[in-house]
């Protein structure tokens, strides 16, 4: 596939790979060998998407730039194998491209990454995995632990889904034309144990919101619509603690007893 020249689009917050020991660590973790289709978000100028049809049967391509995804189209090397799908990635129903698990890569635009990642995570009854480059300062808020300043909604939202790792960090000269912070690669697997366990998913997604937004509050004022004395005392949880006190366990053990007296 010819490299494309095109400037990057501010408004799309695209910053091209180049650097080709961090693309060869990249193609690495995603594992293409591993079998089962791969959707590519955000292709840009194919620096993961050629090596990664070097090594696969089939690949899709979700890139919102229309005269990116023409170039895609327009290329001959690959037409059996890549199919191009020009579309907004927070408005695309992955749920229609395979029976099967598929596999979600991609290097994401930093002002869309949480948006998109909320959209996936309804979205994962057909994801078996996802690979993606993000803002470093975004991976370990996903990462993160109870008791600290990075762990928030998202953390607990993804945490209680998937099992989360960071793979490794960018340096902002990987990518032309350079962010101004490092990126970071992120794994996510879905089907953590505890997912089983939340017995009324858009309760519980309601406690958590409703607790990290005001998270300088305590529990009790915090979620005082929601959550009453004996929903704490019944799961065990001090009603003067601060959402960034909670486990993902102590979110899910809460929603479950709130969500039992309805």
């Amino acid at each position: 596939m010819k490299q494309a020249h095109k400037q990057p689009r501010r408004r799309y917050g695209q910053h091209f790979l180049h650097d080709k020991h961090v693309i060869r660590k990249i193609i690495n973790a995603i594992e293409p060998r591993s079998g089962g289709p791969i959707i590519e978000i955000g292709p840009g100028r194919g620096a993961l998407t050629r090596p990664l049809l070097a090594q696969t049967q089939r690949l899709h391509v979700v890139e919102i730039d229309r005269q990116l995804a023409d170039r895609l189209k327009q290329d001959q090397q690959f037409a059996d194998k890549l199919t191009v799908h020009q579309a907004d990635a927070l408005a695309f129903d992955f749920t229609s491209l395979h029976k099967e698990k598929i596999k979600i890569v991609g290097n994401l635009p930093y002002q869309i990454s949480t948006p998109l990642l909320f959209h996936l995570l309804r979205q994962l009854a057909v994801i078996e995995e996802m690979v993606f480059m993000l803002q470093r300062e975004l991976v370990e808020r996903i990462c993160a632990q109870p008791n600290c300043k990075d762990y928030g909604r998202l953390t607990v939202m993804l945490q209680s889904r998937c099992r989360a790792a960071k793979l490794f960090t960018i340096a902002p000269n990987a990518f032309t034309p350079p962010p101004k912070v490092d990126s970071a690669l992120l794994r996510l697997i879905p089907d953590h144990p505890t997912a089983a366990e939340i017995s009324h998913p858009v309760l519980f997604e309601e406690i958590v919101k409703s607790a990290f937004t005001h998270r300088r509050k305590t529990l009790r004022n915090a979620l005082g619509k929601l959550v009453n004395a004996s929903h704490f005392e019944q799961a065990s949880i001090a009603p003067g603690a601060r959402a960034e006190n909670l486990s993902v366990q102590d979110f899910i053990t809460l929603a479950n007893t709130v969500h039992s007296h309805k």
